[in-house]
């Protein structure tokens, strides 16, 4: 895990043409996107398509990841963060606790930018694997430059997962998705591109990394 500073990011909303500013207190954020055989230890899974030990997992859906921090969580005895309803397909995040759990799109912007303020913290070749280079094929973690604070493959590779939905107004209960991936052209692969899915959506180029709190919040529930 790595210490990602505090800081400011300003977000966007492309439909209601508006932006703000989030303040983001300091976090831990996995230096690469969680790997198959880091998913495999924890859940026993292995659910991706192109098998390798050091490629990031895919094939893992919003809940897959949730899950996956919860599940960590109490292997290191951590409190979970997450109080899940799979069945009613309703989560709650609790603030509070000192678990693992998915970044907010506004966390991992920040994390993506580290005090840069371009469209990516580096040249494209040297920090990310795209369709431009990439051999149709996903990449072991690891394989690019890191940015500033040591951070792995924010760019290209695999999409991450993060907490947020997307436009609850437009889209429902879809989830937010950041950093581009491996079959994806050029400009996918910048620091403010947005996606979004179903958070039961699986496919072969998305994948998450996780994160925890360091100075944690008096206890909040961020239901969905």
């Amino acid at each position: 895990m790595v210490a990602v500073p505090s800081g400011q990011v300003t977000l966007s909303d492309r439909r209601t043409q508006s932006s703000w500013p989030v303040e983001i207190a300091p976090f831990q954020m996995s230096a690469f996107p969680v790997t198959q055989s880091w998913f495999a230890q924890v859940t026993g899974r292995r659910p991706s398509s192109a098998q390798g030990e050091r490629l990031p997992v895919e094939g893992v859906s919003w809940w897959d990841a949730v899950q996956f921090c919860n599940t960590l969580s109490r292997h290191e005895g951590l409190t979970p963060a997450y109080h899940l309803c799979v069945d009613a397909e309703t989560t709650e995040w609790d603030t509070s606790a000192d678990g693992y759990r998915l970044p907010t799109e506004a966390e991992w912007e920040h994390a993506c930018r580290a005090g840069t303020t371009g469209p990516r913290y580096g040249q494209l070749d040297e920090v990310a694997w795209y369709q431009g280079n990439s051999d149709e094929r996903i990449h072991s973690v690891g394989g690019k430059q890191p940015n500033a604070w040591g951070l792995y493959d924010m760019l290209g590779n695999v999409w991450d997962w993060c907490w947020d939905v997307y436009d609850a107004e437009v889209y429902g209960a879809y989830r937010v998705l950041r950093g581009g991936g491996w079959a994806d052209e050029h400009w996918s692969c910048r620091a403010s591109v947005r996606r979004r899915s179903h958070p039961t959506f699986r496919i072969d180029d998305v994948g998450f990394r996780i994160v925890r709190s360091t100075s944690l919040p008096r206890p909040v529930f961020a239901g969905s």
